[in-house]
């Protein structure tokens, strides 16, 4: 499966991840026991310590910040040498340095540097974070030292006096810093992972450091946080003590909701703690969700798919039925899959079986009723259409009367497109195999996107190029410039010279080029299980809607 793209859609709004997130995965690596390079989103980061034990507090401490800039747990990888490791770092400082999850470059196993280390940096005041800091900066000599302070606060690190100002208060810090309780590992958790990376979870951390008491004197305060509520309450100047709204606190809710890994070592790890530890998803994972997303966007308005090849067998029936599925089904429904063939098409042949044999000829008799809607409902078209359960859309069949005299022409096509626009968020219109035929044109004039079909064959690509030319003299030049083709592999093992040829060809005539691979479900020409589809089928049908999404 391959996709490939010649520019980007037109009038695509740029987009910057949120605020408080961390925007790329940290990067540690080691270069020494005393210095290692930390790499985030483009920027280098130097710690350094005078022992490797200090360092790996330096490394932690630098990562905790990260996560509490973001809100939630971050996961960063170790880099030594050809070896690499997860280290999860919590805002609060709890981390668990994975070892048993070590990979070589290569992505095989390999073995463990150490032993799995979990363990939690405590949170410096600010005023001794500052302190340090500062101690950094002016003097190396004192390097070890600060290295300590990072790694154990001693109790000697006070906060400096305050001023006396009138109601400054200091927050109360807590009094003891405990250690994080071991984590239980499901028995459901030993099938999903290696029995080193179960241990490795589920280690007890035993080896954690004592608890570290909170300073004293300074830092105390005699008045409760709902005093100091009312008092800065009381001195603020009206216009800035607005209520919250019903609006505030439905938007705080969004910023709550965080993606989690389902897949991989990221979704075993979080299942293994009960959601404890929750790294993001992986790279594979996290294509697929913006894809989702990318098919689940808001449309403002019904919108309409043409898929197209003037060939028989070139796979736009089969194209039709999975984009309706993949639609259907990410999108929760309101989506038809229509047969626009002027005759007899096999939309209907290969969907699921239905209760009733009508057709759009059928719907076309008795459109009247559709028309007002005070007469009419969704629920109605249920007499006409044949709802696909499973995979949440409807199927719109052609005449499949062999003795019929009638046909649909431009002007029966314009009628129930207008209606069926009503009902419908999506219209994806299978197309006939005759480009004269007034219905098929009519087709193209009411699309919002084109879909050119074709599978990785000479005669049926060849025709798809043929299409193309025709419609660019017909004055279609705009909707082919934003079409999207699709190449349906014929077998197993399709001819990959050609299959790259095509790609180069469509490339420069459409926008987008998505490659889908052979599907042995597909062969019988049958009616579509969608349940029998390969994951790579799916994966692959889901990057061909998505790339239509972002064009609608």
């Amino acid at each position: 499966m391959g996709y490939s793209e010649r520019r980007a859609a037109p009038n695509a709004p740029d987009r910057k991840a949120p605020v408080g997130t961390v925007t790329s995965e940290p990067i540690v690596h080691l270069t020494s026991n005393t210095l290692a390079r930390i790499h985030v989103a483009g920027e280098v980061d130097e710690v350094f310590a005078s022992t490797e034990e200090g360092l790996r507090g330096r490394i932690v401490e630098s990562i905790r910040q990260l996560a509490a800039s973001a809100g939630e747990p971050v996961t960063a990888i170790v880099v030594d040498g050809d070896v690499r490791w997860p280290l999860i770092v919590h805002p609060d400082g709890a981390f668990i340095e994975a070892t048993a999850l070590a990979e070589h470059a290569d992505g095989e196993p390999a073995p463990a540097p150490h032993p799995v280390r979990t363990g939690e940096v405590p949170v410096l005041p600010e005023a001794a974070a500052a302190a340090v800091a500062a101690d950094r900066a002016a003097d190396s000599a004192t390097e070890a030292e600060a290295a300590v302070a990072v790694a154990e606060v001693p109790a000697s690190v006070e906060e400096p006096a305050p001023v006396e100002e009138p109601d400054a208060v200091v927050d109360e810090p807590a009094a003891v810093v405990e250690a994080p309780a071991p984590v239980a590992v499901p028995a459901s958790f030993e099938a999903a992972v290696p029995a080193s990376v179960a241990e490795a979870v589920a280690a007890p951390v035993a080896a954690q450091p004592e608890p570290v008491a909170a300073p004293a004197g300074p830092l105390r305060s005699d008045l409760s946080r709902s005093d100091l509520a009312r008092r800065e309450s009381a001195h603020r100047d009206p216009a800035q003590r607005a209520t919250p709204t019903v609006e505030d606190l439905l938007n705080s809710r969004a910023d709550r909701t965080k993606p989690r890994a389902t897949e991989g070592w990221q979704g075993a790890v979080r299942r293994a703690t009960g959601g404890a530890i929750s790294p993001r998803p992986g790279k594979a994972e996290q294509s697929r969700l913006d894809r989702e997303r990318t098919v689940q966007r808001r449309l403002d308005a019904s919108r309409t798919i043409v898929v197209l090849n003037p060939k028989g067998g070139a796979h736009k029936t089969t194209s039709t039925l999975l984009l309706a599925a993949t639609f259907g089904t990410q999108r929760g429904g309101a989506t038809l899959a229509w047969d626009n063939n002027e005759t007899r098409g096999t939309l209907g042949w290969r969907a699921q079986n239905a209760p009733h044999h009508r057709t759009a000829v059928d719907l076309l008799e008795h459109l009247d009723q559709f028309t007002e809607p005070s007469q009419a409902s969704l629920a109605a078209l249920d007499t006409y259409v044949r709802t696909q359960v499973d995979a949440r859309f409807d199927v719109l069949a052609s005449d499949e009367d062999a003795a019929a005299s009638s046909t649909i022409d431009a002007a029966a096509f314009d009628r129930l497109h207008g209606v069926l626009s009503r009902y419908y968020r999506l219209l994806i219109v299978d197309t006939g195999n005759n480009m004269r035929a007034s219905n098929w044109v009519a087709a193209v004039a009411a699309a919002d996107q084109l879909v050119i079909v074709s599978t990785v064959r000479e005669d049926t690509a060849a025709s798809a190029a043929w299409l193309l030319d025709g419609l660019r003299e017909k004055g279609f030049d705009a909707k082919i410039d934003d079409a999207v083709t699709i190449l349906a592999a014929p077998s197993a093992k399709p001819d990959r010279k050609l299959a790259e040829r095509l790609e180069r060809h469509f490339a420069q005539v459409t926008s987008a080029v998505v490659h889908v691979p052979f599907d042995p479900a597909l062969v019988d020409g049958g009616p579509i299980d969608f349940d029998a589809l390969s994951p790579e089928s799916r994966d692959a049908w889901l990057t061909a809607a998505a790339a239509i999404a972002q064009r609608l």
